[in-house]
């Protein structure tokens, strides 16, 4: 994204840089009257607001004024154009505490954008369409979320808008994509229709692969096979295409990429081809070719590369399980090859029965904390605002369900499904979607970050949807905090469940960290399948420590049932510790005085 934020004084530096560390802002700027008789400070620019928006305004995306929304106003006031030209404009006062999406809050993310500021800066969205106020879906604008393309009139479009604020009944029209939005509860407000009863209604807005309605979100479900000769000119592979496209009444903007055979891997024009439109392309051999069915095999190309078909094969298999040859190949070649457009291409097109467009979904795995809301990080709230789905365990997503926005979608699943979940995720994000995949505590502290990791690569670099993980509050930094200090000094965590990690390795990994005299914070301790393990855990324990060390209990830490006890290491009461506990045991230093748990740091 192309965007720039612009404060209207010194004190507004400090959000300015805050701006300049997220994905939105790539330049950061200060409006002076003089700027000549300012230096750069803090690498933050003083400039003629007027002058640097003159400058930039037709290649932004977004701005953002940091100060009045009268001023950022009358700036922009002469520059705006039409809503589908103007970038989107978000005006924040200094103190990050108000977010006001002025512009393009329908027209594009900027909306959304907003939500992410606010979350981020812990402030308050204020927000003046009715979308808001009366949980409509934002139907100009929510297929971005949902990695889809828009087409049609942006008249059109607010046509439609209008309607919907009247309170006019919605109808949608969706023969292709993810449909998982019409589970939300905006989603619910906007009435489904068949393909055979749509040409009766006017408030309607499609979802679909073809170009011949006005208003049209587009899911990436065509898969292009091509074939050509050696050096066959970029010209004519992008003249054929569209032609081939608009012959069909296909859409370009639900092209999902590009298939071809290996032997194509340095074909330039193919390749610059995917490179400018941002859409992947997949090679596939010729014994993977020639393992399919199509309608229009060719002796010619067996001979040749030995496989009889590449366009009609490539795309087929590039759309996988499921998908259909939904137009037979066509050859076109150049009638004068003295000119700019040379050689001959196959064009053949596939509908997958999924969506793809890995290259723009994303996964976000949020450590959500250990139960109240109020754990949850700023970062946190910002990627939670971000994603279009929450997949997690239905007890964690209940925990934070109160900041989910009508227009979100929730995936629960069962506590022993985590592979599932995070399968779940990849798959939606190679669709183009955002989503959250939700972790108690910590996400990187035995919980989703490790799993989605190893499942993530072994999906070809190429083709995998960017993460990030949000760290949490830890369950086991709250019960030490409700204590007092434990953790002060040097200190280890281990889980005693061997579901995973066999019981041998966990008792080398509590013999090592008694040796080496760390606090010990103890996760998993027990269940009614595994009632031993932390009795024979607390017998090494006071193998190397004297019974009377200081034991800290903390069960369902950050939860509206929150306690914690004291006990000495040999007066524990074991069958009364369960999974929703945490245990902490001091080391050689630790002190329990007046119910204050702490490990000196040694400043005293």
């Amino acid at each position: 994204m192309k965007g720039i934020a612009i404060g209207f004084s010194d004190t507004s530096k400090e959000i300015l840089k805050r701006l300049k560390k997220t994905e939105f802002i790539n330049e950061i700027f200060i409006g002076s009257s003089s700027p000549k008789d300012k230096k750069i400070k803090d690498s933050v620019k003083f400039v003629k607001p007027r002058q640097i928006l003159r400058e930039k305004w037709e290649k932004l995306e977004l701005i953002i004024f940091v100060g009045s929304v009268g001023a950022s106003i009358r700036l922009i006031n002469s520059l705006l154009s039409s809503k589908d030209k103007d970038p989107g404009v978000i005006v924040i006062d200094k103190k990050g505490s108000k977010i006001i999406p002025i512009i393009g809050a329908h027209q594009s993310n900027i909306q959304n954008i907003a939500f992410q500021i606010c979350n981020l800066f812990g402030g308050e969205i204020i927000e003046t369409n009715n979308s808001i106020d009366q949980n409509y879906l934002n139907i100009d604008s929510f297929g971005n979320q949902w990695g889809w393309k828009r087409s049609g009139d942006i008249k059109d479009w607010s046509k439609l808008v209008i309607k919907q604020s009247n309170k006019k009944e919605i109808f949608c029209s969706q023969l292709s994509g993810n449909n998982l939005w019409k589970t939300s509860e905006a989603g619910n407000t906007i009435t489904q229709l068949s393909d055979k009863d749509y040409e009766q209604k006017k408030s309607i807005f499609h979802i679909s692969i073809f170009d011949n309605h006005k208003n049209t979100w587009h899911p990436p479900t065509l898969w292009i096979g091509l074939g050509c000769e050696r050096n066959t000119s970029k010209e004519l592979i992008e003249d054929s295409l569209q032609s081939f496209l608009a012959t069909n009444n296909l859409s370009p903007l639900s092209i999902a990429g590009f298939a071809t055979v290996d032997l194509k891997k340095d074909e330039k024009a193919i390749l610059e081809i995917s490179k400018e439109k941002n859409l992947p392309i997949k090679f596939f051999t010729s014994e993977e070719l020639s393992s399919i069915n199509t309608p229009n095999p060719s002796n010619v190309v067996l001979n040749e590369i030995g496989t009889p078909s590449v366009a009609e094969a490539a795309c087929m298999i590039a759309a996988g399980q499921g998908s259909k040859l939904l137009k037979e190949k066509k050859i076109f070649k150049s009638i004068d090859s003295s000119k700019s457009t040379f050689g001959a291409v196959t064009i053949a097109v596939s509908e997958s029965k999924n969506q793809y467009s890995p290259l723009t979904g994303e996964i976000h795995v949020v450590g959500s904390g250990p139960g109240d809301i109020s754990y949850l990080t700023n970062d946190a709230r910002k990627a939670l605002s971000k994603c279009s789905i929450w997949i997690g365990y239905k007890m964690y997503l209940d925990l934070i369900k109160p900041l989910k926005r009508k227009d979100q979608v929730m995936i629960e699943s069962n506590l022993t499904e985590e592979k599932e979940r995070c399968e779940k995720a990849i798959k939606l994000a190679e669709e183009g979607i955002k989503v959250a995949l939700i972790s108690s505590g910590d996400a990187g502290f035995y919980g989703m970050a490790g799993l989605l990791l190893e499942l993530i690569q072994k999906v070809h670099k190429d083709f995998r949807p960017s993460f990030e993980v949000h760290p949490g509050i830890s369950s086991m930094q709250l019960a030490a905090a409700i204590g007092g200090a434990p953790l002060m000094n040097d200190f280890c965590s281990i889980s005693l469940s061997d579901k995973l990690t066999p019981w041998e390795t966990i008792e080398k990994r509590i013999a090592g960290a008694l040796l080496g005299d760390f606090v010990i914070a103890i996760f998993n301790p027990q269940s009614l399948e595994r009632n031993w393990q932390l009795k024979r855990a607390i017998e090494l324990c006071l193998g190397y420590r004297p019974g009377n060390t200081p034991v800290l209990v903390g069960r369902q830490v950050g939860r509206e049932n929150q306690s914690k006890s004291f006990f000495s290491l040999d007066s524990m009461p074991l069958q009364d510790i369960d999974m929703l506990s945490i245990i902490i045991i001091g080391n050689s230093k630790t002190t329990l005085v007046d119910e204050i748990f702490l490990t000196p740091r040694g400043y005293l």
